[in-house]
């Protein structure tokens, strides 16, 4: 099967907001952060899922950055970006902020990169998914840092042995 044509990273880029309720917090009335992941994991994978027009799973979620409490009555904004498109997988950055209902105390909160698996609808084995063509600094920047947060991933996932980790050579000598 065929690479599909790449794209821009604005073409999927995905917000999304939700309100953080009673239900969503623990006894010290912040909110869960088993709620801050799976509200990640869903902006990430409609992202994901824009990007490659296909079905797609959770591979894999590293790095989160567990920031600033958030309290119930508060809105959490989530942003996810594709940042680099690999054979049949991607990498995606969320990033989440939280300020009060009417857009006081705004605060970045939380980030982390998610990786997704694009798969064929009818037969669920794995496809290529479109490249990305990295357009700001910042993008260009994720793009490029992508390379080594996937070798390391790989090598702590015990599939590429550490001399192999060209990407991670280079930053450690």
């Amino acid at each position: 099967m065929s690479r599909p044509a790449p794209k821009k990273i604005e073409e999927s880029r995905t917000i999304m907001s939700e309100l953080v309720m009673p239900n969503d917090t623990n006894p010290q009335n912040n909110l869960m952060g088993g709620n801050m992941l799976r509200w990640m994991d869903i902006a990430c994978a409609i992202c994901a899922g824009k990007h490659c027009a296909k079905p797609v799973v959770t591979a894999s979620v590293d790095n989160v950055a567990f920031g600033s409490p958030i309290r119930n009555g508060e809105v959490v904004t989530l942003e996810a970006t594709v940042t680099r498109a690999f054979n049949t997988s991607l990498e995606v950055y969320v990033q989440a902020t939280a300020a009060t209902m009417q857009g006081m105390n705004p605060r970045r909160t939380h980030h982390a990169y998610f990786t997704f698996v694009a798969l064929d609808k009818d037969n669920g084995s794995p496809v290529p998914v479109p490249e990305v063509v990295p357009l700001s600094e910042i993008e260009e920047q994720r793009f490029e840092a992508a390379l080594r947060r996937r070798e390391l991933r790989l090598v702590l996932a015990g599939r590429m042995k550490p001399a192999n980790a060209a990407n991670l050579k280079e930053l450690f000598g």
